[in-house]
């Protein structure tokens, strides 16, 4: 039997876990969505922490059951260590630890962004470097080189809000409930694309990019409109302001691949799941890897498959692991 790698997620509101091969193939990958946040129209931290610790055991015995597998047949643990939710992070690395310490096994650390990068390498299509990634995210927006499986080169990063956070308060403001994305996307199918000129930050040089302008354009025309006309309107204005996102992550991403030189590309992050932004990467004319929506959003498997290529802990380093909240560990 191949080595057996037990993957846990929790750096956000889902909690994860999933079993997946040293080879990259995935024999379970289980995810918990906690569905308590839409009345708040946002991820609450204290919450989702909470539930981590009523759902993160059920979730591991899932995960195993559904792979065929008890804990004996384990040879490694990953986790996420940040960036994320501090008190969510704490509740998957504190269960990492001891399932490692408990089992005698090693404990790998990933950091969730090389985790979103890693769902690319996962079989049963793997796709590997050099490539250009474009990971967009509730938290997290930039374009990377990849060169190995290990790392990544960010060429591009959000000056202001991710993505996924535009999409979230842009749903907000025309109000779809929470998360915004796949609520902007439903209602944006019954709307004109061009019927609003909202900006995607042309004047933001290289390949970083900006939505806080974009918000505020928003904002400002809602208000202009009026409450009823905006209502009215909703699926323009959605479809609109989903065309600005697209529009600025798929110039970004096109300027990366004619600045390395690569013609290959990929993309992960929740925003990943959008099939506008699909579909309109791929008319870019590069070799496109998508990864399944599942593999998109916040899920262990991208995590225990990055681990393949990470390095264990040391015992008394893996005592002490800690999380993080911002920032990449060793990128």
């Amino acid at each position: 039997m191949s080595a057996l790698l037990l993957g846990i997620e929790t750096s956000c509101d889902d909690t994860c876990a999933a079993v997946v091969t040293r080879e990259g193939e995935i024999r379970s990958n289980v995810i918990s969505s906690q569905g308590v946040h839409d009345q708040f129209g946002g991820v609450v931290p204290e919450i989702a922490s909470r539930h981590h610790l009523e759902l993160v055991n059920a979730v591991v015995d899932d995960a195993l059951r559904k792979a065929g597998v008890g804990l004996d047949a384990v040879d490694a643990v990953a986790v996420t260590q940040g960036p994320g939710l501090v008190g969510a992070l704490l509740v998957g690395v504190a269960s990492a630890k001891g399932i490692a310490a408990g089992r005698g096994l090693p404990l790998i650390a990933v950091d969730h962004l090389q985790g979103h990068v890693a769902a690319n390498f996962l079989l049963p299509d793997p796709f590997d470097p050099p490539f250009v990634c474009l990971v967009a995210s509730g938290g997290h927006t930039f374009v990377a080189r990849v060169e190995d499986h290990v790392s990544f080169d960010v060429l591009g990063a959000t000056l202001d809000d991710a993505a996924g956070e535009a999409f979230d308060k842009g749903a907000r403001m025309l109000g779809l409930p929470f998360p915004g994305g796949p609520q902007i996307q439903r209602v944006a199918a019954e709307g004109d694309p061009g019927a609003f000129a909202f900006p995607v930050a042309t004047r933001v040089p290289g390949l970083d990019f900006s939505f806080a302008g974009l918000k505020t354009s928003l904002l400002y025309a809602i208000r202009d409109m009026g409450e009823e006309r905006a209502a009215a309107c909703r699926a323009d204005l959605a479809a609109s302001y989903q065309h600005a996102i697209v529009e600025a992550l798929a110039q970004r991403t096109e300027r990366a691949l004619e600045q390395t030189g690569l013609t290959r590309m990929a993309i992960g992050g929740g925003v990943a799941a959008n099939a506008a932004l699909r579909e309109r990467l791929g008319g870019l004319g590069a070799e496109l890897k998508v990864p399944p929506v599942e593999l998109c959003t916040d899920n262990a498997a991208m995590i225990a498959g990055a681990a393949r290529f990470l390095p264990a802990l040391p015992a008394a380093q893996a005592l002490s692991l800690d999380a993080y909240s911002t920032g990449q560990r060793g990128l």
